[in-house]
């Protein structure tokens, strides 16, 4: 059978800028923004169905709906569709110093989807060049596994365990890399205790 053959355009560079306040100690990256068309907002985790505001949500304020807001579908009707708050969640990470984006910068999608095993990296993201923006930044938080094995490539370390962290030296600094479960409900964990874990790396960070 013969491969599939790809061309450069298919390949889909990244459609948000880094998001660095100054003040950052953390450094959260994905994989990769899924399809538009599942966007319900222009931020990072803008699937209404991934989780990540939620966890967010519930480890600073016990509450999953905190960054949950409302939208009119259409002018015309009343109903109403569940979309994440934008401005909250931008003004809130840049209080608290967290800083996001994702481990790569150009991807082919093998599906219309962002699920780790449908994303071919074309091009990783510059890390180092991040954190020279971020001079208080020592922890590097991938939020799945696709993108705790790129980090862990561009590191030229081991990945930890799914919870955990490991210490290594980059970019003339000592990082903490944490890796915490995906906040995609596709992975097979409670939200329960995804926000336990996200929870335990906050506190160590002193962030909460």
């Amino acid at each position: 059978m013969a491969e599939t053959q790809y061309t450069y355009s298919d390949i889909e560079r990244h459609p948000l800028l880094p998001f660095l306040p100054a003040n950052a100690q953390i450094l959260m990256l994905g994989s990769f923004p899924p399809p538009k068309e599942r966007w319900c907002m222009d931020f990072f985790y803008p699937n209404p169905q991934n989780d990540m505001w939620r966890i967010i949500g519930l480890v600073f304020f016990g509450d999953k709906t905190f960054f949950e807001g409302q939208r009119d579908i259409a002018p015309s009707t009343k109903a109403n569709k569940k979309v994440f708050d934008r401005e909250e969640i931008v003004a809130f990470c840049q209080a608290k110093g967290i800083a996001i984006f994702d481990t790569a910068q150009a991807v082919i999608r093998l599906q219309n989807n962002a699920a780790d095993e449908h994303l071919e990296i074309v091009e990783q993201t510059d890390i180092a060049a991040l954190l020279q923006q971020l001079p208080s930044c020592h922890n590097l938080c991938c939020t799945g596994g696709k993108a705790a094995q790129t980090l862990a490539e561009i590191l030229h370390c081991t990945t930890p365990k799914v919870g955990e962290y490991i210490e290594t030296h980059f970019a003339g600094r000592t990082i903490r890399f944490w890796r915490m479960p995906s906040s995609s409900r596709a992975y097979p964990l409670s939200l329960e205790k995804k926000t336990a874990a996200y929870r335990r790396m906050f506190e160590a960070t002193h962030l909460l």
